[in-house]
């Protein structure tokens, strides 16, 4: 039926709209599926021989087919269309274009490590601000396409590419000047990328080297977002005629990660933790910390919205970037947690509670969240504080 549909749209044709069924008595005979089969060389035969796997590895530097036992969070990032993504951040990518090459005293004759160097784009830029030699290291596929881009752009004596996993590698060297490392996930901590890097700082970097990026400041204010809340919510109420209804609650236990627009936000903006790379521990990445945000306006909220920024200290010129909703887009986005219900707020009721974040049992590379959500009201207002408590799994 698609290829009738997609033929009529081709020949410029509509198709008949509304068809009546044929009577009972009528039916048509059933009409066996017809294959118009192929005599071209290649595509006759037995299927094992219609596709040449050799032919098609031929052309590509490095085949990135899954392995059997491969780790699925390296193997995504060997697929082209997430770098493509990435590169095409502009907030992200010229961020650290600016904080490498805007530095260039800081990078003079320095041995520099690129963690999750995927593309080796950090690599280069860290090469052209007048490093000694950087090694890039990925365990993702993408490093056979690294090392082709490092030659193919002349960087091949100042850029040695390796893979494999940071905690299993050799360096060639005992020690570096300066780690970079792009290892931001979702809601900044997803994917568990920092632990690598924090790792290989206690490992490999010299005493009062360079980390960058070296603070991550994450953030959370109230949305109103009434209209995507229920477009979520009451989407399962009626699914072609189906009372799905009961996946509603399921829909709402793993936070969004979308764009939102500046004008939901409706409160004040919290920074509720921060994290410094050049001191920072493994067990620090769990925690639980306190935040609490003041209504700028009457409204209605939904939820809470965080975001982090980011921040390349201890040089001459300090470069920032946030992935918040009042500034340009980011592929990282925002997260929101949407609560149970609504809250009618008024110009400077608060919202406060604690934000509890600790790597998934299931998954260490997931995160496990705890939200507690405190309305207050100013006293003698008529309206009485509300309290709840909700888990997520950002996965």
């Amino acid at each position: 039926m698609e290829d009738d549909l997609e033929e009529q749209k081709v020949a410029g044709h509509r198709g008949k709209g509304f068809v009546k069924s044929t009577p009972a008595g009528n039916k048509s005979k059933p009409v066996a599926s017809e294959v118009r089969k192929s005599v071209e060389p290649g595509f006759t035969g037995s299927p094992d021989g219609w596709f040449d796997d050799a032919a098609f590895k031929k052309g590509l530097i490095a085949d990135f087919t899954h392995k059997e036992g491969g780790d699925y969070y390296f193997e995504s990032y060997s697929n082209f269309y997430i770098h493509e993504e990435m590169l095409k951040d502009k907030v992200r990518t010229e961020s650290y274009r600016n904080a490498i090459e805007g530095n260039p005293e800081a990078f003079k004759d320095k041995i520099v490590l690129d963690i999750g160097c995927g593309t080796g784009v950090l690599s280069i830029f860290a090469a052209r601000a007048g490093a000694k030699h950087v090694y890039g290291i990925d365990n993702a596929d993408i490093v056979h396409y690294a090392r082709e881009i490092v030659k193919v752009n002349g960087f091949q004596d100042t850029i040695t590419i390796i893979q494999g996993k940071v905690e299993e590698i050799a360096l060639p060297v005992e020690k570096v000047d300066i780690i970079i490392s792009e290892w931001m996930g979702y809601f900044l901590l997803y994917e568990s990328m920092m632990d690598t890097v924090l790792y290989a700082r206690d490992k490999w970097l010299n005493k009062g080297g360079l980390i960058l990026p070296d603070r991550c400041i994450m953030k959370v204010a109230a949305i109103e977002d009434e209209d995507y809340k229920n477009k979520k919510l009451h989407f399962w109420d009626n699914v072609y005629g189906i009372n799905m209804s009961c996946l509603a609650a399921a829909a709402f236990v793993e936070p969004i990660v979308d764009s939102v627009n500046h004008e939901a936000i409706v409160s004040t903006v919290d920074s509720f933790i921060e994290f410094d790379l050049n001191t920072i521990k493994v067990a620090d990445l769990e925690y639980a910390t306190k935040y609490s945000v003041k209504m700028k306006r009457e409204d209605a909220i939904h939820g809470i919205v965080t975001w982090f920024d980011i921040v390349f200290g201890g040089m001459k010129n300090e470069i920032r970037f946030s992935t918040g909703p009042f500034g340009e887009y980011t592929h990282w986005k925002q997260t929101v947690f949407y609560f149970d219900g609504s809250y009618d707020v008024g110009r400077g009721d608060i919202l406060e509670g604690s934000i509890a974040c600790k790597k998934s049992k299931d998954n260490f590379r997931a995160c496990d969240i705890k939200v507690s959500f405190h309305y207050i009201p100013p006293p003698d207002c008529g309206v009485e504080p509300h309290s709840q408590v909700l888990q997520y799994k950002l996965r």
